[in-house]
């Protein structure tokens, strides 16, 4: 099925709050829940799309990223990130399950097999400053990550060895218990979470004496993330699976990478584009020639200055500067090399009596046309 915009899936403006978000999508996935729609893979289809795009839309973070970038960025999964087509419905439900009343399916319809509770483990987050060349060329980086993992005793089940965990007596493994209420239309049935396995359809009666029966401890991992070329100040690029451990053999969480940005003594980025501030001695702009460029690649272009070049004038190399996060947008940037004129603050006998000379001429006075440009450049500098 073709990728439609979240919020056209959610029906949803842009500018909706988070409870109305919520709301929208509660109301999509009671409806083509699959205890609602059994065997309808057409409404499996779509519940996996709107759970796609309610994990987006509800997180400010993904939310802002996928506004700026779209599919392409972050949060659409252009590097990483929630994909509702990848997960099955076991794991929609670890992480949504709460939308519905109950962790494993949603309260007042029944009838379904349930789905036991399986936890999901903390995101977590990590900033890194990346070098100008780091941006152009994409980089991978190693860090060394303290955080939950897998036990190594129980090997996550939680339970001793020679032991195992026990179907709950209380839900038979459901995860959920059915409670009555009297109300003023009469009996009405609810569903929740039962509180004998807090969901999740067994009980651990023998528990590792390692990790006190959660199945994970405290440890250290060494993560290897590849940062994609393009990225920005402020970009997030999501890991997934690369946090902390899921309790009992659960769902491991994300870990969400924060970019900075170092800053650069040659150029200064603007989006895609690098900018470059050549100063010209006074011969060379009045005269022209030919001057040496530097790339962010670390190489070296010649470029033609024409005679009469005006400071304040711009050269535009095309496609010399960074490109797009993921080919997104249009592609590599440009090199915009932005001339200004150098002019001495001292000058020996020969160089003042040269100018002198030259100071009265009519061609060194410049006309209005000149002034006029000038001035318009300055202009659209501040502009």
């Amino acid at each position: 099925m073709a990728k439609r915009d979240y919020y056209e899936v959610l029906g949803v403006g842009k500018d909706a709050s988070e409870d109305e978000i919520k709301k929208a999508y509660r109301k999509i996935a009671i409806k083509y829940h699959p205890d609602r729609n059994p065997g309808n893979k057409e409404a499996e289809e779509k519940f996996k799309e709107a759970a796609e795009a309610y994990d987006v839309l509800h997180d400010p973070q993904k939310r802002q990223q996928y506004d700026q970038f779209g599919f392409n960025g972050p949060a659409g999964g252009g590097f990483g990130g929630f994909n509702g087509g990848s997960m099955n419905m076991d794991d929609i439900f670890s992480m949504f399950g709460d939308i519905f009343g109950g962790r494993a399916g949603f309260g007042g319809f029944g009838g379904g097999q349930r789905r036991p509770q399986q936890y999901r483990g903390s995101d977590l987050r990590l900033k890194v400053r990346l070098s100008l060349n780091d941006v152009a060329n994409g980089v991978t980086k190693k860090f060394k990550v303290r955080k939950d993992v897998v036990c190594s005793h129980c090997h996550g089940s939680g339970a001793e060895s020679g032991s195992a965990a026990e179907t709950c007596p209380t839900c038979h493994g459901s995860g959920v218990v059915m409670h009555t209420t009297q109300s003023f239309f009469g009996m009405v049935q609810t569903q929740g979470v039962c509180p004998t396995c807090d969901g999740e359809g067994k009980v651990i009666k023998n528990k590792c004496h390692n990790c006190g029966g959660s199945g994970i401890v405290k440890g250290e991992e060494v993560v290897e993330i590849n940062i994609p070329a393009g990225v920005a100040e402020g970009m997030v690029v999501n890991i997934p699976g690369k946090g902390n451990a899921g309790k009992h053999n659960g769902i491991n969480g994300d870990i969400q990478v924060y970019i900075e940005e170092e800053p650069n003594d040659t150029f200064v980025r603007d989006g895609n584009n690098l900018i470059y501030n050549l100063l010209l001695d006074f011969p060379t702009a009045a005269l022209g020639g030919e001057v040496e460029i530097p790339t962010i690649e670390g190489t070296k272009l010649k470029v033609k200055i024409e005679n009469g070049t005006q400071p304040g004038k711009t050269l535009r190399l095309k496609g010399k500067g960074l490109p797009a996060v993921q080919g997104y947008g249009r592609g590599i940037g440009d090199l915009v090399v932005n001339i200004s004129v150098y002019v001495p603050k001292t000058l020996s006998k020969d160089e003042k009596e040269a100018l002198l000379k030259l100071r009265n001429s009519d061609n060194f006075k410049g006309d209005s046309e000149t002034k006029q440009s000038i001035f318009q450049r300055f202009k659209n500098y501040f502009n």
